[in-house]
């Protein structure tokens, strides 16, 4: 293969890795975590869900709802391939809401829905990952 021949073949597949990566998704440069994050609906609030392996190599969920006010109650719940897998109430501190949850990583891709829900306003914040 000549010079220019693979310089060719390795923009080729620059591009294509690029394709490859969905919008709104991002991996950590040790390709151990991905996140994905966005606006809730009916508010100001924002979502991010994030999966990458805990110590015991289950999957670890974190759900996080950015820029609410202090003191307000959130409905939230975790899926997992269509199953819940954890759900409760929490108020937010700083204006934050995070819930940690680790998974059994099952056969195939995971699929995983972290949802929340503003119990005064009705706000609705959801985000999904697969790993």
């Amino acid at each position: 293969m000549t010079g220019r021949s693979a310089r060719l073949a390795l923009g080729a597949v620059a591009a294509l890795l690029v394709v490859m990566v969905p919008s709104g998704v991002s991996a950590s440069g040790d390709d151990d975590e991905v996140d994905k994050s966005g606006s809730c609906r009916g508010g100001s609030s924002t979502w991010e869900v994030r999966a990458g392996w805990d110590s015991d190599h289950r999957i670890e969920i974190r759900g996080e709802v950015d820029h609410t006010a202090s003191g307000k109650v959130w409905s939230w719940k975790i899926k997992h391939n269509g199953s819940v897998s954890a759900m409760g109430r929490a108020v937010t501190r700083d204006g934050q809401l995070e819930v940690r949850r680790s998974l059994v990583d099952l056969a195939g891709t995971d699929h995983c829905v972290f949802r929340a829900v503003q119990t005064r306003t009705g706000e609705v914040c959801r985000g999904a990952i697969d790993w």
